[in-house]
């Protein structure tokens, strides 16, 4: 998306966006606990950072929502007992992720599952930078919550989100791409990152009332391929004994 393009378009993007936000829905974060123990066998530590997709929008519960669907298939799947928590909260973008992890200090974890980015686009943070913030996350979480690697989810094809009127969708979602390619751009440099592409059609069955968030169907397939991530690329090569 050239700037020309944008800035051309920028009254009626304008326009668009304080509608868009004037007419959707707000919804609230899934209910439930944030903290639990999964399943049975040798324990795994799992800490779940995120937006409002990590916070379970769009559904009813925390079971219903990613960290629900994540951990049961983790467990279920490489017979583990997954110990989580998670630290989310909507609307914020990675550096605000940042400051949320510093406030809550959360238990030390092996493996942390970050869910982010849609508020970057929204925002117009540049993708250099968004990338910056989530360096410095996952630096932290390494340094300060003993976290052995951190699994980065994709951003989602907001080009599909129904809420979104043409041609603020279309913008909006390659802008989205390409925040998405320089993320695993920089997730392949480091070993200790990994980014997970999740092949999904987005349409008004699969998502929240509101046409923006996550619908269960979403949450169950986006939590079923990270823990299938987690389990054939991390936990064949890493040990589970983690402090109690």
């Amino acid at each position: 998306m050239s700037l020309a393009l944008k800035l051309v378009l920028s009254p009626l993007l304008v326009a668009q966006a304080i509608a868009t936000r004037r007419r959707a829905p707000l919804l609230p974060e899934a209910a439930g606990d944030r903290r639990g123990i999964v399943g049975s066998g040798r324990p795994l530590r799992l800490l779940i950072v995120g937006d409002s997709s990590g916070a379970g929008v769009g559904v009813s519960t925390q079971d219903l929502a990613l960290a629900g669907r994540l951990t049961r298939t983790l467990a279920d799947t490489a017979r583990v007992q997954v110990r989580w928590q998670l630290v989310a909260r909507s609307g914020i973008t990675s550096a605000q992720a940042l400051e949320l992890v510093r406030h809550e200090l959360p238990r030390p974890a092996e493996v942390a599952v970050v869910v982010l980015g849609v508020n970057d686009v929204i925002d117009q943070v540049p993708s250099h930078r968004a990338v910056q913030h989530r360096a410095a996350l996952a630096d932290w979480l390494r340094a300060e919550s003993a976290v052995r690697h951190v699994v980065f989810a994709p951003l989602p094809p907001v080009h599909q989100f129904p809420l979104l009127p043409q041609p603020l969708r279309w913008i909006m979602g390659r802008d989205a791409a390409r925040h998405d390619r320089a993320m695993a751009r920089w997730a392949a440099t480091r070993a200790d990152v990994s980014h997970v592409p999740i092949a999904i059609s987005l349409d008004a069955s699969c998502m929240a009332s509101d046409g923006f968030h996550p619908g269960e169907p979403v949450y169950r397939a986006c939590g079923e391929a990270l823990a299938r991530h987690i389990v054939t690329t991390l936990l064949s090569t890493t040990t589970t004994e983690t402090p109690p």
